[in-house]
């Protein structure tokens, strides 16, 4: 089977020669250039035949555009953080206004997809991240969120309505580019971060206005629950084929998850990384561990769901001081 072909199958819950399997981590050492990340995100995953890329943008990139105030240091192990908020008052949310797919850092974000379109191997599909409009939305406004959607909510539904208006415009650029399809990245739904109440006013329908430009389109359509005490069965039920979550750390496992969700798994992988004072501090079991550990761990996962409507992915993005032998033992893992 080609890689598409293994993937396609995983997703329509039929037969493959072995499980899908990829991972993904940040690549700030390049990811300030498109093309050198480009170029790096398929060098990656040739590497270690990988068989799909997830595109990693820098997690910021959505909101320089906005005011955003970037600390960029261009080192594998230090991620580019936000050290000034774009919003950091009241009026600061009438700067918020929809952008060209072409505008500055989403400008930039698009011109990886375009350079990757031209060299990725054939049958490898690519999917950009794209971040909820909330999501975006939080990273700009520091800890005043929730704040201000209790007392000031029309602006923060006009923010989130330019900022969705721009997310699908990027959407739309990077399927003339050839994407096959999104990770959709979801930072909110956690009942850490907020209510049932306030998710369904001011995440769920731009997030599904979003889901929605693109799932008719796209045939890998992966959504990314991020956190601990997700609001998993909301977000399950989006229209997407595919979904990914911390499922070695937090509930669900997909065992239970299997009970009531048919769509794909992508996961198996304990990878926590937790955000603290704006910088990703990774609880990395691929980092610790040996290989035989983690392909011990990959293959518990796969016995959750019977090799079943899965790929094997980390739980989100993977420490990048991982030996490269553990990451050739998650591709070893793979195999039946």
């Amino acid at each position: 089977m080609t890689r598409e072909d293994r993937i396609r199958a995983a997703l329509a819950g039929g037969e493959v020669d072995r499980l899908p399997c990829s991972v993904w981590m940040h690549l700030s050492e390049v990811d300030q250039d498109p093309r050198s990340l480009a170029e790096e995100m398929v060098s990656q995953n040739e590497k270690y035949d990988f068989d799909f890329i997830k595109m990693m943008p820098f997690g910021a990139y959505s909101t320089q555009d906005w005011g955003a105030k970037i600390k960029i240091y261009c080192d594998r192990y230090k991620e580019p953080v936000i050290i000034e908020p774009g919003i950091r008052e009241l009026g600061d949310y009438g700067m918020i206004r929809p952008l060209a797919a072409t505008h500055g850092t989403w400008g930039k974000t698009l011109q990886v997809t375009r350079h990757l379109s031209k060299i990725v191997p054939k049958h490898t599909p690519y999917l950009q991240t794209i971040f909820s409009p909330a999501t975006t939305l939080k990273k700009l406004t520091s800890n005043r969120l929730i704040q201000d959607m209790v007392e000031h909510p029309e602006e923060v539904h006009k923010a989130l309505r330019a900022i969705t208006d721009t997310t699908i415009s990027f959407v739309q650029a990077n399927i003339e580019a050839g994407v096959s399809g999104f990770f959709f990245a979801i930072q909110t739904a956690t009942y850490d971060f907020m209510t049932d109440v306030l998710y369904a006013e001011f995440c769920k329908p731009y997030d599904l206005e979003v889901i929605n430009s693109y799932k008719d389109k796209t045939w890998f359509n992966v959504v990314h629950i991020h956190g601990s005490n997700i609001m998993y069965d909301t977000v399950s039920k989006y229209p997407c084929n595919c979904i990914n979550w911390h499922d070695r750390d937090t509930r669900p496992d997909m065992k239970t998850a299997r009970e009531t969700v048919k769509k794909t798994f992508l996961g198996g992988i304990q990878e926590v990384p937790n955000i603290i004072n704006g910088v990703l501090d990774y609880d990395s079991f691929l980092r610790r561990s040996t290989p035989q550990q983690v392909i011990g761990h990959v293959k518990q996962a796969i016995a959750m769901v019977d090799g079943k409507g899965l790929i094997i992915g980390p739980g989100c993005v993977c420490d990048p001081r991982t030996p490269e032998e553990n990451l050739h033992a998650v591709r070893k893992a793979a195999e039946f």
